[in-house]
């Protein structure tokens, strides 16, 4: 079934040009369109679904700094601090809270790592700490158990998946962009080797400025410019419970499993990493560079069934932008979630905090994660057509960073100074004979 989401109405009208075109209804495509329109830009967003009804809806809903990677730590830091301001610049309500994340373990392996990063944070002014094991046993304390200790990030926070994304599209038609549901684009036009338009299922708009935001979609779409983008996705699956008269954190994580509060009487739990990957032509040819990732990440994987392959994300064939395309044919990507990871959730669940073992699964939903080789994501202009951006490839990191990732795009597009140094998620890493590095978080 869909991850809850709430629904927006689109506007009723295609423009015929527009300053920018974002392609892509997720929490990167709307966050971009949303700081374009700030700058008193005319900005048309198309989405062949939903707002959001892909990944941006069936996250986890974390917002952190901790563990993540060097390359998007600053970027990380920048996005909470946009997470709070659109809540008070535009009225709207993402749910977000800065409640805290705290993790604990009984295992040196992830332990360790935690130290390492923390010491690196720390020196940069992210405020973290490692956590003894009497304060990681009192903090989990709806547990039961003991624990060897944790870590504790006081400034993050988590939001809210389901009303995030339609909350900034709101705030975006407040500010005159539009918004257009059920609106495939099909391709872009160029004139000169330049953007010149986009070619949608209802119509051309007319534009020098395409920002591609499209997560799981996005690189068969760029294969029909000839633009090569190693991408792949994983197929995760999580659970809802309403948790209502419990008493349990926001945000909790344990190699066990993790714990998200969504919403009012309710929390989704999950375990992190147990991703299904699942065989298509896409996977295939990019198999090489993906290669290094799946090495470092082997335990955390698992092989899956012909579900990617059935959506059609991952084509490599060609399509015709005068007729109906895979994007029109499956408009939202809802693939089943896994049966044998909702039964392992639930166990571990009982487990773990055994309040829960009496708790009702109220939903279950999977989603495709998109991922680039390294774990980082691609926010990049393209040389080879003018006016063209790519925001693609977040591997589930992308809800989080959303805001900071859309402000970039933004700058980018309009030549203001960026809001971090985009070097780090140029595309050109992947095809100038750069080691991959891949990302330990």
């Amino acid at each position: 079934m869909p991850a809850p989401l709430r629904f927006i109405a689109s506007t009723p009208t295609l423009p015929k040009e527009a300053d920018a075109v974002i392609i892509g209804g997720g929490i990167i495509g709307t966050f971009t369109a949303y700081y374009m329109a700030k700058r008193g830009l005319k900005v048309a967003l198309v989405e062949k679904g939903v707002i959001a009804g892909e990944q941006s809806s069936r996250n986890w809903g974390w917002c952190r700094q901790q563990n993540r990677d060097e390359r998007e730590l600053q970027l990380a830091t920048k996005a909470l601090d946009l997470w709070q301001a659109f809540g008070e610049e535009s009225s709207e309500n993402t749910g977000f809270r800065r409640c805290g994340l705290f993790y604990v373990s009984n295992l040196d392996e992830e332990l360790e790592p935690w130290a390492r990063w923390g010491e690196y944070a720390r020196s940069i002014g992210v405020r973290t700490r490692m956590l003894t094991s009497e304060e990681a046993t009192e903090h989990a304390a709806f547990t039961g158990q003991r624990w060897r200790g944790g870590v504790h990030s006081s400034d993050d926070g988590i939001a809210d998946p389901g009303r995030a994304v339609p909350a900034v599209a709101r705030a975006l038609m407040a500010l005159g962009g539009t918004v257009h549901q059920a609106c495939a684009a099909r391709g872009i036009e160029t004139s000169g080797g330049a953007v010149s338009a986009v070619i949608t299922e209802r119509g051309t708009i007319r534009t020098r400025q395409v920002i591609h935001a499209g997560g799981a979609w996005a690189s068969s779409f760029f294969n029909q410019l000839g633009i090569r983008f190693p991408q792949a996705t994983v197929r995760q699956t999580i659970l809802a419970m309403g948790t209502g008269p419990l008493t349990l954190p926001d945000a909790f994580y344990s190699d066990s499993m993790s714990i998200t509060r969504r919403g009012e009487g309710a929390h989704t739990l999950a375990i992190s990493g147990r991703a299904k990957v699942d065989p298509t032509p896409q996977f295939v040819r990019f198999n090489r560079e993906f290669i290094p990732m799946f090495r470092k990440r082997w335990k955390k994987t698992s092989p899956g069934g012909l579900h990617a392959l059935r959506a059609g994300h991952e084509t490599l064939s060609k399509w015709r932008l005068d007729r109906p395309t895979p994007m029109e044919a499956m408009r939202i990507l809802d693939p089943v979630a896994d049966p044998k990871t909702v039964r392992l959730t639930l166990d571990r669940a009982g487990k773990l905090i055994p309040a829960l073992a009496s708790v009702p699964m109220v939903a279950s939903w999977a989603g495709f994660v998109d991922s680039t080789p390294d774990g980082v994501p691609v926010i990049s202009e393209i040389a080879e057509v003018p006016g063209l951006i790519l925001a693609a490839g977040f591997s589930g990191h992308g809800f989080g960073i959303g805001p900071g990732a859309g402000h970039l795009v933004a700058d980018i597009a309009t030549g203001h100074e960026p809001i971090v140094d985009p070097r780090p998620y140029r595309l050109s890493r992947f095809s100038g004979g750069e080691k991959i590095d891949v990302s330990e978080f």
